[in-house]
Parts: C-alpha cells; structure tokens; sequence
C-alpha cells in the first residue's frame, strides 16, 4: 500500500507565493514520473507540472516562469513553488506519482489534494 500526503496549501494574496509539499510513503521499491494537477471549481482536471525520475521537467503555458517543480528522491517526496500566483490559480491541487510497489508491480497514485486560494 501506497500513500501520498499533501501540504502546503492555504490563501494567500495576488502576487504572493506558496510551496506545496508531496510525500509518498508505503511498500515503494521505485518512483517514476511524479506530477501536480488542479481542479477548479466547475472545471476538469488539468495538469500543471511534471517531473521525471532523472529530473526532467514539463509546465503547463500558464504556469510557465511563475512556478518550478522539483523532487528529493531519497525522500520520495515531490514539490511545487508557486510565485507571482493569480486569482486564476485557485483550484485544489493534487499530486500524483507513477509508483512500483515492493512486489513490483506498478500502479499510479493521487493524493488528497490541497487547496490554494488566491485573493485579496
């Protein structure tokens, strides 16, 4: 059994900045791809960031030069700096990790999901 465990969310103001924070914890043998998506209220879900077990890394346009995702894999953990956030940003945020398990068996997992509100 795998779990993943956000934080880090909260409000904050326009302009502001928050870092969320993804451990996974359980019978992990190896992580791959681990990742952030979103959810807005009446909107799909839509990925935001992602990042690959060697530290490759892929942005949604809109988050593009404001926010970096970056892992520590002795940790299994996962993170996303969110800077200059926007009204537009607020959504639950989800994390997400493509996980082979200690019997080797692969299987993708999410998290809880965190909120982040942007207002003033």
């Amino acid at each position: 059994q795998v779990q993943l465990v956000e934080s880090g969310g909260g409000l904050v103001q326009p302009g502001g900045s928050l870092r969320l924070a993804c451990a996974a914890s359980g019978s992990i043998f190896k992580i791959n791809d681990m990742g952030w998506y979103r959810q807005a209220p009446g909107k799909q879900r839509e990925s935001v960031a992602g990042i690959t077990s060697g530290g490759g890394t892929n942005y949604a346009e809109s988050v593009k030069g404001r926010f970096t995702i970056s892992r520590d894999n002795a940790k299994n953990t996962v993170f996303l700096q969110m800077n200059s956030l926007k009204p537009e940003d607020t959504a639950v945020y989800y994390c997400n990790a493509d996980v082979f398990d200690s019997r080797l068996e692969y299987a993708e997992y999410w998290g809880q999901g965190t909120q982040v509100t942007v207002s003033s």
